[in-house]
């Protein structure tokens, strides 16, 4: 939804946190887009990474899970 009302994907910069509180500058934002008030974290309690535009070819946007290991990119479970 996030992306139909603003006409692309949330910036890294403004991160996931642009789902819950309006960015500045997003006029069109029509959020939030998640409720609850928080972004969630992953299964292993840690907070996800966001990336835009993605560090993987073909992608828009990387969200991603450290795994059990948080910090450990090398674990690291993304979006297909």
């Amino acid at each position: 939804m996030y992306k139909l009302d603003a006409g692309s994907y949330p910036s890294t910069e403004d991160g996931l946190d642009a789902l819950i509180h309006r960015p500045s500058g997003a006029e069109s934002w029509n959020g939030p887009y998640l409720k609850g008030g928080t972004v969630p974290l992953d299964p292993w309690k840690h907070p996800y990474t966001y990336r835009a535009p993605s560090d993987r070819e073909g992608k828009d946007y990387d969200l991603c899970s450290q795994g059990p290991k948080e910090g450990d990119r090398s674990g690291e479970i993304c979006n297909p």
